[in-house]
């Protein structure tokens, strides 16, 4: 499931609160108000463009359309993105698109922290809008590689799933201490988007077929090839 996006700021921002400098960010509340009226704006850009791609998807999604939600003029988008997708990709540096990090617990068992990780993310996708708004990032992914890029960050938490196959290495049959964890990192990621694009679901079965294919057979599983 969608988070529920931070709210909005109270009323319209006036096309004049673009103008100027582009807006500050992290920086403290000045006296002045156009800096403030600045990242009023910014943030009520950035919001409306996760409603209206949750409502409507990515092909839909218009500067125009944004601009409307956002009460501010197309200008001011201009100034300070070049299109769509990189409004988009400022979303999920922010974590305006998903509720939070996914991140990767570290119980000390690398396979159920995976599968857990891997489960957060199918209730992520199986959520009221959770599958759309994927596909529309994937989408949005085509159009600016730095879309692609976030998305990868914000499904990996940050690199915690790498950091979690660095940690776990040795201790499943096929992650050995030389093992590639970042290419098994983005294997793991690719599955995710790549079962997200043909709505394949990703229940606790193919979870299961999935680490079994990365990480090998758990030890305490019966050898598929023996007799009973």
């Amino acid at each position: 499931m969608v988070a529920a996006q931070p709210s909005r700021p109270s009323g319209s921002v006036s096309e004049g609160a673009g103008r100027g400098t582009p807006p500050v960010r992290g920086a403290g509340q000045s006296s002045r108000s156009g800096p403030v009226r600045s990242e009023a704006a910014r943030q009520a850009i950035l919001i409306a463009a996760v409603e209206l791609l949750i409502e409507r998807g990515y092909d839909s999604l218009t500067i125009e359309g944004i601009a409307a939600r956002a009460g501010v003029g197309k200008q001011t988008i201009y100034r300070w993105w070049k299109s769509k997708s990189a409004i988009l990709a400022e979303c999920l540096l922010e974590g305006l698109v998903f509720p939070g990090k996914l991140s990767v617990p570290d119980t000390g068992d690398v396979r159920a922290d995976l599968a857990t990780w891997l489960a957060a993310i199918g209730e992520l996708i199986e959520g009221e809008h959770g599958e759309g708004l994927v596909r529309s990032l994937i989408a949005a992914a085509t159009d600016n590689a730095d879309v692609g890029r976030r998305l990868r960050d914000s499904i990996s938490g940050s690199g915690a799933l790498s950091a979690r196959l660095h940690a776990g290495r040795g201790t499943t049959p096929l992650l050995g201490d030389d093992a590639p964890v970042d290419e098994i990192a983005d294997a793991l990621i690719g599955a995710v988007l790549l079962r997200a694009i043909s709505r394949a679901g990703l229940d606790r079965a193919a979870v299961d077929r999935l680490l079994v294919a990365l990480l090998g057979v758990p030890e305490s599983a019966p050898d598929p090839g023996r007799g009973a």
